[in-house]
Parts: structure tokens; C-alpha cells; sequence
């Protein structure tokens, strides 16, 4: 394993800081092995969906104790169909599948909103042979009774659940930007047990078609200008909380990775660069890192990781107020 792009991340010691987030391209065994044959230091699995499952739950309640045969005699005996998998069935094939297969750390995900019913999800992942576990708790918060404080009390309780119930698995929650104090947030995620935050999730923004007047969902690939947003909170949470640190969204090219290991992060998760250029684009990567490393006379990652976060910053107010008024003047009509 070359040291040079090192890094450790939810107690993995990974190859490089590049990981593929959870998306189409880690839905399959085959898309696993592209992804690691062109040099990802470890995956995380699409998401397995809270509403799949509960979907295929239904159904298998209908198949068991709502079907009417018709026959008295047969009415105890209803078979569920040999073809009716459900999702996490599915799910667990394909992990433990990858985890035979695959030399680097496979991430399962979870993706929710119910304030209950992970620990048992959480259970199966890792039996499956999980290595870690990314807690995706996608929560719009709609309601006028439920205010910021409830909001992040729902984050506290799940964590506390999955983490009596797997107390060894590696834990990662991704989190939104939107809280009012993201960095108080993560201090108490910290404290509840959480070995690591995703910063940030995106949350997919609907249209509204003007001749039906119908909600229409949209998909957009992130770009470049989302990474800042990342980069900032990063640099301002790394030296107040103790726990692993991944930026997703936006990173795009290898200086990208570099700015998430300058203010802090352990790693750069990727989608949308992969799904826009395929998987050589990991390799290119990490070529013009080591590059990069070389101009600049560093030894490693591990040399220059945090170099530049808040707390080391020749200028900290830059991750602050202090570059407002600057920012508007650098506009000229």
C-alpha cells in the first residue's frame, strides 16, 4: 500500500481518499470491481431505501395473512411466491457478494426518515460483512410544530439506536447544511458515538411544470461551485471535533480532493464526476495528486491534512464574516 495518498477513515486504513458515494455505479458487483480496478480506496453501496422496504414488507403481510384461498382447509397454507425477494434480501446478496470479492472496504448505506426501525437493518449489514455503515437520514423538515431542536433530536435518536445495536460497526451520518449550528450538531453526534459525519447531502429540488401544475422531480449532477460550501464548515469544524470527516459533493478534479484534505476531511467522496467521465477518472486523479504533492515538496496527505482548517489558518476569519464586504467588492460593473 503506498503511504504518499494514505489516509484512515471510520477505522479503515484506505489505499487513497477517493470513495464513490452511494449511487448507481455501486449498485452492482460488476460496477464494484470497475471502481476499484481504476483505484478507489473504498466504496460506499448504493442505498437501501427505508420505503423499499417498507413496500416489500406489505406485500409479504398481504402473501402471509391477507390472501383469501377460498378452501377452508387450505386457508392456513399461503405460500409467499419462490420469486418475492425483498429489498434488503437483495441488499444483503449484492454486500456480502462485494465483500467477497472486492480487496478494498465496502460502506453499506441506509437511507431513512422514521426516528425508529434501523436497528434491525443495521443488524443485517452487519452480518452481511459490512465494514462500515453510512447512516443517510433525508429529512425535509416540513412541519411549523416541529422545530430545529426536534429536527436534530431525530439525527441523536436513530445514532442512538444503530449504535446500541451494532456497537462495533463503524458509524458515518450524512448530514444536510441546513442546521442552525452544524459544528454544535456533530460535537453532540460525537458524543452520542458516531465515529464520522458526510458533509453535506443533497437534497434533490423539484420543479413545477406550469402546464399541469404538477411537482416534477429533477436530477442534477453537482458541480464544481457546491464544493466551497463543503470546505468551509470543514475547515471550521476539524480542529473542535474529533471524529472522521468526509466531503461529498462537488468534488470534481484532483485539486478538489487536495482542498478536502487541506481543511481537514479524511476523505473525497465522488458521484457525479464518475458518472460524467467513468471510472478512469480515479486513476488521472490520483496521478496528478502525487503530482501535485511533488511540486509542492510534500511527502504525503497525512503531512498537509488540516494544514489550512480553522484552527491553522494564517487568516482564520477567511472561513468567517471577515471576507464579506471583501467578496461584494471583488464586483465591477
Amino acid at each position: 500500500m503506498s503511504k504518499r495518498l494514505h489516509t484512515h477513515y471510520l477505522g479503515l486504513d484506505l489505499d487513497n481518499p477517493l470513495v464513490p458515494s452511494a449511487s448507481p455505479l455501486t449498485a452492482t458487483l460488476a460496477g464494484a470491481c470497475r471502481l476499484e480496478d481504476a483505484g478507489a480506496g473504498a466504496i460506499v453501496m448504493h442505498s437501501l431505501f427505508e420505503e423499499e422496504c417498507s413496500r416489500d414488507h406489505a406485500l409479504l403481510h398481504h402473501f402471509l395473512y391477507e390472501q383469501e384461498i377460498g378452501h377452508g382447509e387450505a386457508d392456513d397454507y399461503l405460500p409467499v411466491p419462490d420469486s418475492f425477494r425483498t429489498a434488503e434480501e437483495h441488499y444483503l446478496e449484492r454486500l456480502a457478494e462485494m465483500k467477497a470479492r472486492l480487496q478494498i472496504p465496502v460502506i453499506a448505506s441506509f437511507n431513512g426518515v422514521s426516528s425508529r426501525g434501523w436497528a434491525e437493518y443495521a443488524r443485517q449489514l452487519a452480518g452481511a460483512g459490512a465494514d462500515a455503515l453510512e447512516l443517510n437520514i433525508y429529512h425535509i423538515a416540513a412541519s411549523a410544530q416541529e422545530c430545529g431542536a426536534a429536527v436534530e433530536q431525530r439525527y441523536l435518536d436513530v445514532l442512538s439506536e444503530v449504535r446500541q445495536a451494532v456497537p462495533e460497526l463503524p458509524l458515518a451520518l450524512k448530514l444536510s447544511s441546513r442546521f442552525s449550528s452544524p459544528v454544535h450538531l456533530v460535537a453532540q453526534l460525537q458524543a452520542q458515538g458516531a465515529d464520522a459525519v458526510v458533509l453535506f447531502n443533497r437534497f434533490l429540488e423539484p420543479t413545477l411544470d406550469l402546464d399541469t401544475l404538477k411537482i416534477i422531480p429533477q436530477l442534477k449532477l453537482s458541480t464544481a461551485d457546491e464544493l466551497n460550501e463543503r470546505l468551509r464548515w470543514t475547515a471550521i469544524m476539524r480542529a473542535q471535533v474529533g471524529l472522521d470527516i468526509a466531503v461529498t459533493g462537488g468534488v470534481h478534479s484532483a485539486e478538489d480532493v487536495i482542498r478536502t484534505q487541506l481543511v481537514g476531511a479524511q476523505v473525497a467522496q465522488l458521484a457525479s464526476v464518475l458518472m460524467q467521465q467513468g471510472e478512469s477518472v480515479l486513476g488521472q486523479m490520483k496521478a496528478e495528486m502525487l503530482n501535485w504533492l511533488d511540486d509542492k515538496e510534500y511527502e504525503s496527505l497525512d503531512q498537509l491534512r488540516g494544514s489550512v482548517c480553522h484552527a491553522n489558518a494564517a487568516d482564520p476569519s477567511g472561513w468567517e464574516r471577515a471576507n464579506y464586504l471583501d467578496t461584494l467588492d471583488l464586483w465591477h460593473p
